[in-house]
C-alpha cells in the first residue's frame, strides 16, 4: 500500500526538525499535557515542556513532548498527534479512535492518554521506528510475520465482513467528484467501478482467512525495541475487518517505497519482495500459531496475496488522487498515484491469468 502516515515516533533525536516550539500546540493540547504532569511526582514543572516536531508525517503532524524531571528519576514524555486536513473522505475519526482504546486495551499500540478537538495524546513508545530497509531484513521480516498473526488474530467486536470493495466504491466517488475531466480521463476513473467489480468477484472466495487489518503497514507504521527484538504496529487509521491476504499484500508492495529520499513519492517496484522471501514470510505467518502449515495452505495463501496485489495498487491509486486535492503537504500525490494505477493495469493480465 502507500504511506499514509510516515511518523517517526521515536526518541531518536536525528529524526527532530523543531526544538522548543510550544507556539505549534494547540491550547486544549496544553491543557491536557498540564493536567497529565500534575500527576506526575517527579516532574519539577509541568508546563516546562520541551517540544520535538518527529519528520515525516505525511498526513499529521507529530510532536514529542518531554517535561525536566528530578535527577535520577524516569523521564517523562508523551506524544501529541495533531490531524491533518481533508482526513475526514478516508476514515471516521470516531470510529478510529474507538479502534484505537480497543487495541490498547488488547496490549497493542500505545495507551491513549487525552483527547482535543484536531487531534490526541498517546502514550511515547520508547523504541525504533523501521527504515525502508528493515523490511528486507530477515529477522525483522519474520518479527512482523509474527505480530501480524496476532493482531489478525484479536478477538475485537463487530461483523466479520469484507469493507474493502465497499471502500473503494467510495473513494472512486470522491476521486470522480474531485477530479477534473482531463484528470478523470487520465486515470480512466469512468473503468474502475467496473474494475473493482471484477476484483471483488475474482479475489473473494468462502475459504479466505478474515481478520482484523491495519490495512496500511508500511515501514512507517511499525516499530522495534531493538533490546528485547519485539515489534509494535501503530496508526490504524485504515484498521478495518479485511482478508488477510489483502493485509499482508499491502505490506509487501510497502517494501518497493521509501518515503525518506528526495523524491518520496517514487516506487521501486524491484525491491517487491521475490517468491522464496514472500514464501519465508508467509510459512513464519502461518506457523506462528504453533502449528506446521501444509503446502497446500502456504501456496493458497500465497496466491490470495499475490492477487490482493491489485486490489492494493487501485486502493492507494485512489487514495493519492483524493489527496492531492485535499492535502496541502508537500508529495507528488498524483505521480504517486499513476504509479500505482500503471502497476494495476501491468500485473492485473498476469496474476490473473490462472484465474
Amino acid at each position: 500500500m502507500v504511506a499514509d502516515e510516515i511518523d517517526k515516533t521515536n526518541d531518536d533525536g536525528n529524526n527532530n526538525d523543531i526544538r522548543n516550539s510550544q507556539c505549534q500546540l494547540p491550547v486544549e493540547a496544553k491543557r491536557i499535557l498540564h493536567c497529565l504532569a500534575s500527576n506526575w511526582n517527579n516532574v519539577i514543572d509541568s508546563k516546562a515542556i520541551e517540544v520535538l516536531k518527529l519528520k515525516g508525517a505525511l498526513t499529521n503532524q507529530v510532536y514529542q513532548i518531554i517535561w525536566p524531571t528530578d535527577i535520577g528519576s524516569k523521564s517523562r514524555t508523551v506524544l501529541v498527534r495533531i490531524y491533518g486536513e481533508g482526513l475526514e473522505v478516508f476514515f471516521d475519526r470516531e470510529d478510529e479512535i474507538r479502534t484505537f482504546e480497543c487495541l490498547s486495551k488488547h496490549g497493542q499500540g500505545p495507551r491513549l492518554l487525552g483527547r482535543f478537538p484536531n487531534g490526541r495524546v498517546e502514550e511515547f513508545i520508547h523504541a525504533r521506528t523501521l527504515s525502508a530497509a528493515d523490511l528486507h531484513d530477515k529477522e525483522i521480516s519474520a518479527l512482523i510475520a509474527v505480530k501480524l498473526r496476532e493482531f489478525h488474530d484479536l478477538d475485537l467486536s463487530g461483523p466479520r465482513n469484507t469493507p474493502l470493495w465497499q471502500r473503494l466504491r467510495s473513494w472512486l466517488k470522491t476521486a470522480q467528484q474531485l477530479c477534473s475531466l482531463e484528470e478523470a480521463k487520465q486515470f480512466q476513473l469512468d473503468t474502475l467501478e467496473e474494475e473493482i467489480d471484477t476484483m471483488e468477484r475474482k479475489l473473494s472466495h468462502n475459504n479466505q482467512t478474515i481478520g482484523f487489518c491495519h490495512n496500511d503497514l508500511q515501514y512507517g507504521n511499525i516499530m522495534i525495541d531493538a533490546e528485547i527484538r519485539t515489534v509494535t504496529i501503530i496508526d490504524y487509521e485504515y484498521a478495518t475487518f479485511n482478508p488477510v491476504a489483502y493485509d499482508i499484500a499491502n505490506h509487501f508492495c510497502e517494501m518497493a517505497a521509501d518515503y525518506h529520499t528526495d523524491t518520496p513519492h517514487i516506487l521501486d517496484y524491484s525491491k517487491y519482495p521475490e517468491f522464496e522471501k514472500r514464501k519465508q514470510f508467509v510459512k513464519k505467518y502461518l506457523s506462528s500459531s504453533g502449528s506446521e502449515p501444509s503446502g497446500d495452505d502456504v501456496k493458497q495463501l500465497l496466491q490470495d496475496v499475490e492477487k490482493y496485489t491489485l486490489a492494493s495498487h487501485l486502493t492507494w491509486g485512489l487514495w493519492g488522487i483524493i489527496s492531492d486535492h485535499v492535502n496541502e503537504i508537500d508529495f507528488d500525490y498524483m505521480e504517486y498515484a499513476r504509479q500505482r494505477f500503471q502497476l494495476y493495469w501491468l500485473k492485473k493480465p498476469i496474476i490473473l491469468v490462472s484465474s
